[in-house]
């Protein structure tokens, strides 16, 4: 399984971002899709998750600022991220898992500047 995130970069504060992962290979269901992000020196944290579903689990800084969605026909997890902050800056990392294993991408760079 092979997942590739996309549409990260820099924008400033305010701005918004659409970050994309589709997942691809051999996995029969996914079950959940998320998104991490690790800022330099810091640990990776959980963003939003989203189940099979369609239940949603936000971090309390992103409420109301971000929106996490999914396509099933497509495998493919995204974050829109709007009234984006320099706190935001971190390398952004997606994951989906089948009840038994967990794969990740390959984290795409987000840069907010003030």
């Amino acid at each position: 399984v092979q997942l590739q995130a996309s549409g990260g970069g820099l924008v400033q504060a305010g701005g918004s971002l659409r970050l994309s992962c589709a997942a691809s290979g051999s996995i029969v269901s996914i079950n959940e899709m998320g998104w991490y992000r690790q800022a330099p020196g810091k640990q990776r944290d959980l963003v939003a998750t989203i189940t099979s579903g369609g239940v949603t689990n936000y971090q309390d800084s992103v409420k109301g600022r971000f929106t996490i969605s999914r396509t099933n026909a497509k495998n493919t997890v995204y974050l829109r991220m709007n009234s984006l902050k320099p706190e935001d800056t971190a390398v952004y990392y997606c994951y989906v898992d089948d009840r038994l294993r967990c794969w990740w991408g390959q984290g795409t760079q987000v840069t907010v500047s003030s």
